[in-house]
C-alpha cells in the first residue's frame, strides 16, 4: 500500500476535505466564507493574511482557507497548497478591467504541482451588481475550456444574497468526494 493509499484511508475515516479559497483582493473571498458560515457579512475588511473556518456539511468537515488576494501576497499563496482537495476560485464579475489580471493568476496556480488534481470550482460573484459579466461570458475570459488538469465548474453566484453557494459547495464537495473518497 503507497503512502497515497494511506493517506485516502486516513482522510476516508474522517471524511474531511481542505478547500482553498483564492481570487484578486475585493472579489469577495471573505463575504463567501463568512456566508458560508452563518456569519454577520456587514462588517468585514480586506484579509491581511488568512482566514481558516472548520464547518461540516452533508458528513463533511471541510476545512475552507480564505486567504488575502492583494498582489502583495499572492506570492504567499504557494505556502497554502498543501494537501489541497480543492480550489475555489472567486472572480469579481462586475470588475471587468481586472479579468484579464485574474486569467493571469488562475491559469499561473493551474500549473502548481502541489495544486495538481484539485477540482476547481470558480465562482463569478458579485452577479448582483449591475454590468457584472454573466458566467458564459466569464468562461470564454478566463479561457476555462482550456484546462484539462483540473475536473472544473463555474458559477454565477453572489456573496451579498446568497445565491448558489450552497450550490457550489455541494458540486466542489460531491466532485472531492468521488475522486478521494472511493473504496478500493
Amino acid at each position: 500500500m503507497g503512502f497515497l493509499s494511506v493517506l485516502r484511508k486516513m482522510k476516508q475515516k474522517e471524511k474531511e476535505m481542505r478547500i482553498l479559497m483564492l481570487g484578486l483582493d475585493n472579489a469577495g473571498k471573505t463575504t463567501i466564507l463568512k456566508r458560508f458560515n452563518g456569519e454577520d457579512i456587514n462588517t468585514i475588511s480586506p484579509t491581511l493574511g488568512f482566514n481558516i473556518k472548520t464547518l461540516e456539511h452533508r458528513g463533511f468537515k471541510l476545512n475552507l482557507w480564505d486567504v488575502g488576494g492583494q498582489k502583495s501576497l499572492r506570492s504567499y499563496w504557494r505556502n497554502y497548497f498543501e494537501c489541497t482537495d480543492g480550489l475555489i476560485w472567486v472572480v469579481d464579475s462586475a470588475d471587468r478591467r481586472r479579468l484579464e489580471d485574474c486569467k493571469q493568476e488562475l491559469h499561473i496556480l493551474l500549473q502548481e504541482e502541489r495544486l495538481a488534481g484539485a477540482t476547481l470550482l470558480v465562482l463569478a460573484n458579485k452577479q448582483d451588481l449591475p454590468g457584472a459579466c454573466t458566467a458564459d461570458e466569464l468562461k470564454d475570459i478566463l479561457e476555462l475550456d482550456d484546462i484539462k488538469t483540473h475536473h472544473w465548474q463555474i458559477l454565477k453566484c453572489s456573496a451579498v444574497t446568497g445565491e448558489n453557494l450552497l450550490n457550489g459547495i455541494d458540486w466542489i464537495i460531491s466532485d472531492i468526494a468521488v475522486r478521494i473518497f472511493t473504496l478500493d
